[in-house]
């Protein structure tokens, strides 16, 4: 069922969201060779639980044991943080995290380059950000859940790369998956009816290679089929009456 959230319930979203956008920007700051992923998952649990009210809303989300999913090069989502994932020169890690704040939910992504990164590598990440900026300019009342997929898309197989298929975005607020799914790809003015209330994690997921995935036997990490690097970048969005608020903005 769809939950349609009102005008208090978005500004609570948003407070929650302005320290999921802090948490973000401070992580981006902190990537560098030679930190493990479990190094990152501290950085964010302590600075998170250092807002009065705020939780990491990912740590024991369906038994996920981070307060992160930090998943490195061909890794698209979901990775477990670990004292022996170390971060090298030339990676890049895909840092995805979530808040819980006074009974609501918001999620972020970001994909981070580990020092000097390859001109490709660059490039999906370039890509990624602007496939996600393209999907919340459309994401207005009356355009459709097809209009963000297909800004999605176009960006994406425009620039030579593929969409992930397998995952979507998704409703988030009182729960932190609720309906609607949010595909990364579609035909404009097709699917469910953007209305004001609506508040959409909205989160390209792209491969530099095919598409095809598969889940690694941790049962939580998922890669790509062919070993390409995939880039993965997400906000928080709510549908309002004059267009749109990024709740998780920095």
């Amino acid at each position: 069922m769809i939950q349609l959230k009102s005008t208090r319930e978005i500004d609570l979203m948003a407070e929650g969201g302005r320290i999921l956008g802090a948490t973000v920007a401070m992580l981006r700051r902190e990537v560098k060779a030679g930190m493990s992923t479990m190094d990152l998952d501290a950085l964010a649990e302590s600075f998170i639980r250092s807002h009065s009210g705020a939780t990491p809303a990912f740590k024991g989300l369906y038994g996920f044991p981070g307060t992160l999913c930090t998943s490195i090069n061909h890794e698209i989502v979901h990775g477990i943080p670990s004292k022996k994932r170390v971060l090298k020169d030339g990676d890049i890690i895909s840092i995805d995290v979530g808040v819980g704040y006074e009974g609501y939910f918001t999620d972020s992504a970001t994909t981070v380059p580990v020092g000097d990164v390859d001109e490709e590598t660059r490039r999906l990440l370039a890509v990624t950000e602007r496939s996600l900026e393209a999907a919340i300019a459309v994401a207005v009342p009356g355009n459709h859940l097809g209009d963000i997929g297909a800004a999605v898309q176009q960006v994406v197989e425009e620039a030579g790369f593929s969409v992930v298929r397998d995952l979507v975005g998704h409703g988030i607020g009182v729960e932190f998956h609720e309906e609607p799914q949010v595909p990364n790809y579609g035909k404009p003015k097709r699917g469910l009816k953007l209305v004001p209330g609506l508040t959409l994690a909205i989160e390209p997921m792209v491969n530099i290679g095919g598409p095809t995935t598969r889940t690694m036997p941790d049962k939580w990490t998922i890669v790509t089929v062919d070993g390409s690097r995939s880039a993965h970048f997400e906000h928080t969005v709510a549908i309002t009456e004059t267009g749109h608020r990024v709740l998780t903005a920095a």
